[in-house]
Parts: C-alpha cells; sequence; structure tokens
C-alpha cells in the first residue's frame, strides 16, 4: 500500500511528457526572424548608401569624361570641324555611364545649334553642364558652347541591383550561419543536458532517488544548468528523506495499530471472560457455589415446557436442613456456614447427571431438579442424597433426631393433567416436605 501510495505521488508530481517542439529549433527560427527583419533593415541602408556612392560614381565618370573630351569639343566647335565634332560627340556617347550628351553651339546673331546623342530617357541619373571656352590668343577666353552630359540611368540601376544582390546575398548567408552557430551551440550547450535531465527525471522511482543527476560537462561552470543540477538533487534528496521518514512513520503506525487491536482483543477477552464470570456471580450463590434462585427460575421454565412437550417424567426435591437455628446458635454463623457448605458439596457429589441442578433457595433450603426422572427414581435420588449427607458426620449436639447433622426431603413428580404450572409442581415438594418436618424430620415424603 505504502509503495503504491508513493508510485502514485512521483506520477502526480512528474509528469513526463514527449515534447511538441524543440528550444533550439524554436530559438533557431527566432533568430532566423531576427536576422530576416536585420537584414530587411541592412539591405535597406546599405541600398540607400550603394545608390549614393553610384550617383557619385557616376558623377565622377562624367566629369573624367569631361575632362577628356572637353578641349577637342572646345577646339571642334572654334574651328567648325563638323566631321571631328560629329566624331566627338559619338565618342561621348558610346561611354559606358553616359545615356545622353547635348552640345549646345553659340554663333554670335544666330540661333543656338543643338547636337544631341541620346541612348536613355532621362530620370534620376546624374547630369553635368560644362560651358566649352577657347583661348583665340593668349590670356583671352571666349565661350563657344554648352555641354550636358547625362548619366545612363539604367546603368545606374543595373549597378544597384548587383550591388543589392551583393547585399541580401551576404546578409542571408551571415543569418544563416548565425543561426546555425547559435544553433550548435544551443544543442551543445543547452538542448543535450535538458535532454539528460528529462531522461533521468522520467526514470526517477522511489527505489532509486538516491541517484544522482550527473551532468556530462566540465567542472567549473557555474550556470543555469549547474544550479538546476544542484536543485534537482536537492530535490531528490528531500523527497527521499520525506519517503523514508513517511514508511519509518507507517512502519510504527501499523505497529501501534497492531498493538491497539492486541490491546483491544485482551481487553475485550477479559471483558467477554468477566462478564461470563460476573453473569455466573449472578446465576450462582455465592456461599455455597451451587445455582441461586435467579438461575432455578429461568431453567424451570425450560424443563417444565420441556417435559410437558415430549411427555417425559419430571421431579422434583424440596430440601431442608434440620434444626439449622439451633445449629447456628449453638456453633456460631461461621460453622453455620461450613455447614451449608458441605451439605452443597453433598448435592453436588449425588447430583452430578446431565441436567440434574442442585439450587440453594435460600437460607437452609435447597432444591433439586430431576429432568427425566419418576417418583421412584426421586425417590431413589433423595435416599442417596441422605446417606452421602449421614456419611460426612457434622456434629450436631442439639439436634432432636440424630447427633450429626440431618436433612428432610419433600419429593413431588410432574402431573401433565393437574399441573399447567412449574409453581404447582414446586408447591407440591414444598408440601412434601412440610409433611416430612411434621413426621419427625430426617426422613423423605412423597
Amino acid at each position: 500500500m505504502s509503495s503504491r501510495n508513493e508510485n502514485q505521488m512521483f506520477e502526480l508530481a512528474m509528469p513526463i511528457s514527449s515534447p511538441v517542439g524543440s528550444l533550439g529549433r524554436r530559438l533557431v527560427l527566432a533568430t532566423l526572424m531576427f536576422c530576416v527583419i536585420f537584414t530587411l533593415a541592412t539591405v535597406g541602408v546599405r541600398t540607400w548608401f550603394a545608390w549614393d556612392s553610384n550617383m557619385a560614381n557616376m558623377k565622377s565618370e562624367l566629369a573624367l569624361i569631361d575632362q577628356v573630351f572637353q578641349g577637342t569639343l572646345s577646339r571642334a566647335v572654334w574651328e567648325m570641324d563638323r566631321d571631328a565634332l560629329q566624331t566627338q560627340l559619338d565618342s561621348v556617347a558610346k561611354a559606358a555611364p553616359v545615356g545622353r550628351v547635348e552640345l549646345r553651339i553659340l554663333r554670335a546673331g544666330r540661333t543656338p545649334e543643338i547636337l544631341e546623342r541620346k541612348r536613355s530617357e532621362d530620370g534620376s541619373a546624374p547630369a553635368l553642364h560644362r560651358e566649352l571656352r577657347v583661348e583665340p590668343y593668349p590670356g583671352a577666353s571666349e565661350k563657344v558652347g554648352e555641354l550636358t552630359i547625362v548619366g545612363d540611368e539604367s546603368l545606374l540601376w543595373q549597378r544597384l541591383w548587383k550591388e543589392v544582390a551583393i547585399i541580401i546575398m551576404t546578409q542571408v548567408i551571415q543569418s544563416l550561419a548565425l543561426a546555425g552557430l547559435i544553433m550548435g551551440m544551443f544543442n551543445r550547450s543547452v538542448t543535450v543536458h535538458v535532454q539528460h535531465i528529462a531522461h533521468h527525471l522520467g526514470q526517477l522511482t522511489p527505489a532509486n532517488l538516491r541517484e544522482r543527476l550527473k551532468l556530462a560537462r566540465k567542472d567549473g561552470h557555474n550556470d543555469e544548468l549547474n544550479l538546476l543540477q544542484v536543485g534537482v538533487n536537492d530535490l531528490q534528496d528531500k523527497l527521499a528523506t520525506y519517503i523514508e521518514r513517511q514508511h519509518q512513520d507507517e512502519l510504527a503506525l501499523a505497529a501501534s495499530r497492531d498493538r491497539l487491536a492486541e490491546l483491544v482483543e485482551e481487553r475485550t477477552a477479559e471483558l467477554r471472560a468477566a462478564n461470563v464470570r460476573l453473569d455466573e456471580l449472578s446465576r450462582h450463590d455465592p456461599l455455597t457455589g451451587l445455582a441461586n434462585r435467579r438461575h432455578f427460575d429461568e431453567v424451570k421454565r425450560l424443563e417444565f415446557q420441556r417435559a410437558v412437550r415430549h411427555q417425559q417424567p419430571l421431579a422434583v426435591l424440596m430440601c431442608d436442613v434440620d434444626f439449622f437455628k439451633r445449629y447456628n446458635d449453638t456453633y456460631g454463623h461461621a460453622a453455620g456456614d461450613e455447614c451449608l457448605k458441605a451439605v452443597a458439596r453433598t448435592l453436588q457429589s449425588v447430583f452430578t447427571r446431565s441436567g440434574e441442578l442442585a439450587v440453594r433457595l435460600g437460607g437452609e433450603e435447597f432444591a433439586v431438579l430431576l429432568p427425566g426422572a419418576d417418583s421412584p427414581q426421586a425417590q431413589d435420588a433423595a435416599q442417596r442424597l441422605q446417606r452421602a449427607l449421614a456419611e460426612c458426620r457434622l456434629q450436631h449436639d442439639t439436634s432432636s433426631v440424630s447427633a450429626y447433622v440431618t436433612i428432610s426431603i419433600g419429593v413431588a413428580q410432574l402431573d401433565p393433567e393437574t399441573m399447567d404450572d412449574f409453581d404447582l409442581l414446586l408447591k407440591r415438594a414444598d408440601q412434601a416436605l412440610y409433611r416430612a418436618k411434621s413426621q419427625g424430620r430426617d426422613c423423605i415424603v412423597g
């Protein structure tokens, strides 16, 4: 019973179930989500800076092209060399970063002439505006035109998307590497030990609570896992101590219960014996040990009913010690009590058959119930009683009939035709006893 209670307690206290998800996997997913957000923010910022950088680079490239072609275009415009001018404009327009080039030729008194080479539409690409000047002679400067170079927007976006792709790839690789590193470190430093702890707790029973939890780690780690290990071992020790104390208390309680049961059984037996003894005392005469009047009244009705029902004979002897008052006056009451005890012993020695009952009715008066005995048998029993008492030779100097104690006996037999109650039979025996006394005592009258 104790073992079953302990197992139930363990089942309720530590329900170990299969995990529905890995902490390491959840940590990796959280890390990846953070990396995605971080990557988006990083890509946005780096894209902005890449855009500015590409714009600056394209401006630098346009400025370099301007430096290369500015002088030759100025001389071609001044010298009005159409072939050279067309060739130079075509060269500028073919440069990679150039999307559109426009040359405005200024002539005094004439509408400006515009020459244009266009490879893409203007948009957000940078543009460079320059005045074309020549020195007809040293120290002089004359404006001959205006040059506008606009960057190629498609090239700008192409460069930007390439850098964005590299940025995204770099960030993704970094995020995956970071997630893998975190998962590996978490699995090695946490998950493996948590699984070991879960397996250890799942194997715990009241019998192996003293087995210590030992993590496969190097000594010197004073972290949360170490605190958990110490806490689990501490809890096991407390549970083991509690169960041992509970087991000892249960054994002590069982011993006390058994002892209490023994004491109750002993007291019950003593009480039962006392009740039996009390019942016996209540049904027996305290002086002589014979049955008393109460017991006689209970038995006489049963024997009367049995005799009538089965048509069996039933006889009663009424006995009285002759001149007992004189005996008391002569020898004292103590001697009188001893005399009555001797008479009682004589009755007990004579009437030993099953069902025969000798009774002290009170004082020196006795009665004997004889089931199954008819009148001659009762007369014979009365004679045996007188002879047995005579053999006792109890001295009685004041008796008028003998020098020893004698007894008068009245005998009566049941007559079912005239007696419908035991008291009638007892009255008949009492009448016979009275006649025996009247006839001189120490005799039997039936």
